[in-house]
């Protein structure tokens, strides 16, 4: 199936998410079409593409704000997109996907996906979740405890963070890409070393929201960032379980600010 284009611009101007532009990747007609003429309202930029052949032409064509996924691609599956995807950008992706079971969530989200919404939906939903998404990727709320840390970077075992580029790098130097939820999360471990962060503490200060019944969002960040620091889950060095309690991040951390 050849990948199309349909871009909808809005016409009004000073709206919050003017500028943003999200990446549809569907092949439903209907749904694209709904999401394209519900955002376009709604002062988005909307591409669309009904495979996953194109991608790659769209990012380097685009500079695209959020991508939504549906799993079930006609060319590829939809989880093998979202991890080729995160190993080489930190494009925030939500999942859109008629495979609603609990562990079809849980390993998009384990996959690096930063939301997961299944079908039916409704758009008004999406439009939240998108908006929250955006949000927590370019900043994190106030409440965080270092809301002067906007161009500082985290130094910890070789290792360091760079809160202005959103970028973490190995000691080795090798670039490593996270999700916005990983890089916020990240964030408030670094911010609070040696303290012992609930895991209701750990999603109000990274996510800006309070944490649901069974809801499971911390502990698959957390096995997600263990993977990305190369933490032995069994053992681990940084990120530390506290039975019980939640986690702390027991390594020594350096901060280093700079002017802006």
């Amino acid at each position: 199936m050849n990948t199309t284009y349909q871009t909808a611009n809005s016409s009004r101007k000073g709206a919050m998410a003017a500028s943003n532009h999200i990446l549809v990747i569907d092949d439903d007609p209907d749904i694209c079409k709904l999401i394209a003429d519900f955002f376009q309202k709604n002062d988005f930029q909307v591409t669309i593409s009904n495979d996953s052949k194109g991608l790659q032409e769209i990012l380097e064509r685009h500079k695209i704000d959020l991508i939504v996924l549906d799993l079930l691609l006609p060319d590829e599956d939809g989880l093998v997109v979202c991890r080729n995807l995160r190993s080489r950008s930190n494009i925030p992706v939500i999942i859109l996907s008629s495979r609603g079971e609990e562990m079809d969530r849980i390993i998009g989200l384990e996959m690096g996906a930063d939301d997961y919404l299944p079908k039916p939906f409704h758009p008004r939903e999406l439009l939240a979740r998108i908006k929250s998404v955006l949000r927590r990727s370019r900043s994190l709320p106030e409440e965080a405890g270092s809301p002067d840390d906007s161009n500082a970077r985290y130094r910890f075992a070789g290792w360091s963070l760079d809160v202005p580029t959103r970028q973490l790098f190995a000691p080795s130097g090798e670039k490593i890409f996270l999700s916005g939820g990983e890089f916020a999360l990240l964030r408030v471990l670094l911010s609070h070393p040696n303290k012992v962060l609930t895991r209701d503490q750990l999603l109000t200060l990274s996510h800006g929201r309070e944490i649901e019944p069974y809801d499971r969002t911390i502990d698959m960040q957390i096995s997600r960032l263990r993977k990305r620091l190369r933490d032995d889950p069994k053992s681990p060095e940084f990120i530390k379980t506290v039975r019980s309690l939640g986690y702390v991040f027991s390594i020594r951390v350096e901060r280093i600010d700079s002017k802006p």
